[in-house]
């Protein structure tokens, strides 16, 4: 394959054209990434990306029996080539407890299992709930900018926001800004889950959205009515942990409404959806968005990714029959299909270069002289949310 290249100042100005746009319906989808991007004096508002987070939780188990399985668990993944991450870690978990029976596996019995299981979940709330140190951080948040524009920007349709992330940094970002926003819930002394509101989103139609698709901090079904509720901050039980399993939990309630949101959003004509901190690593995610783009002419999702990537990689294999899928990285892009580095073939005027000052970094060659080549940053959340600050001044 003929590799291309990819002007960077033509997309940036594009993508500025059509932020600016009012009549544009416009949507974020953001992942992991956007919670472990930080303010370099706010540090308390950090969520450990999943090689730090699985670090930091299996140093915290100090249970022999559960160190010794997870050192076989270790050794399995190894053997099948598979990174020891936590979302690999308790997929075997839970494949284990499923088939384990009264026999032991790893040293561990069903009840074991399911314990340490407990206790790896436990961790993960723990370290997602960066909420304990808002006073460290409020005023400092990267989101705090994003949550601005929102605030600022004057449009026909609220900006809706899909996340995977668990803690509640965009919820405090809105809210420092005093911005309303509508997320599936509605009620004051007990606030419960109400789909019906999310599939007809009329019911709010002028307030932003913030769908969390694999929920939330704080989300927990009422027994007494069974009703999903949202309680105190530190009471999580609906999450979609993860592991293997998550996309047979997210075809279920609460989560099953969400990304059916997501193909609504995209299916309807005229959307803009923007991916940033997301790798497309979940199958269910994006089997929404291609259905979702498979019925529509004029909406498209422009995706931020912070990895490297080459025709050869998964990324490319979804993205290249999907025109209206384009895949922006830090050294190249996926356009109309199209796999190609970003390059400015001729040295930009003043005015150019005042347009893609702090999103694109041209590179040297060893001479010390402009190549064009370089590296995009506008695939990290905190330029992403810088630019959306100053589109309005510079179209």
């Amino acid at each position: 394959m003929k590799l291309k290249s990819h002007d960077p100042r033509e997309y940036i100005r594009m993508l500025q054209q059509l932020l600016a746009s009012d009549t544009k319906r416009i949507g974020f989808l953001f992942g992991a990434g956007t919670s472990i991007a930080s303010n370099p004096t706010a540090i308390e508002s950090r969520v450990p990306g999943v090689k730090e987070m699985t670090k930091i939780i299996v140093d915290s188990i100090k249970e022999r029996e559960f160190q010794a399985a997870l050192d076989k668990i270790k050794t399995e993944l190894s053997k099948d080539g598979v990174d020891f991450y936590i979302e690999y870690i308790l997929s075997l978990i839970i494949q284990k407890i499923k088939v384990i029976g009264d026999d032991k596996l790893c040293g561990l019995d069903k009840k074991q299992f399911e314990t340490l299981k407990d206790v790896i979940e436990k961790k993960i709330i723990e370290l997602v709930s960066v909420h304990k140190n808002i006073d460290k951080f409020r005023d400092k948040l990267i989101h705090n900018e994003f949550a601005l524009w929102i605030k600022m920007a004057q449009r026909k349709t609220p900006v809706e926001i899909f996340t995977t992330n668990y803690d509640y940094l965009f919820e405090i970002a809105l809210e420092n800004q005093n911005l309303p926003y509508f997320d599936g819930f509605t009620g004051s002394y007990q606030p419960f889950f109400f789909s019906s509101a999310i599939e007809d989103i009329s019911y709010y139609p002028k307030t932003t959205k913030l769908w969390k698709i694999h929920g939330s901090l704080g989300w927990k079904k009422n027994d007494d009515t069974g009703n999903i509720c949202r309680y105190q901050h530190d009471d999580a039980s609906i999450l979609i942990y993860p592991s293997f399993s998550k996309y047979e939990h997210s075809q279920k309630l609460p989560y099953l409404s969400f990304i059916d949101r997501l193909k609504s959003f995209l299916r309807d004509e005229d959307g803009i959806l923007i991916t940033c901190g997301y790798s497309f690593g979940d199958q269910h995610i994006n089997e929404a968005i291609l259905q979702g783009l498979s019925m529509t002419k004029s909406s498209h999702v422009f995706g931020f990714l912070f990895d490297d990537f080459d025709e050869n990689s998964s990324i490319f294999n979804l993205a290249k029959t999907e025109p209206n899928l384009s895949i922006y990285g830090k050294r190249n892009a996926i356009i109309n299909g199209k796999i190609g580095a970003w390059k400015i073939n001729n040295e930009p005027a003043e005015d150019e270069l005042k347009m893609i000052n702090g999103y694109y970094e041209v590179s040297k060659d060893a001479a010390g002289n402009w190549t064009g080549e370089g590296n995009l940053r506008l695939i990290d959340f905190s330029a992403l949310a810088d630019f959306l600050t100053t589109i309005r001044g510079s179209i």
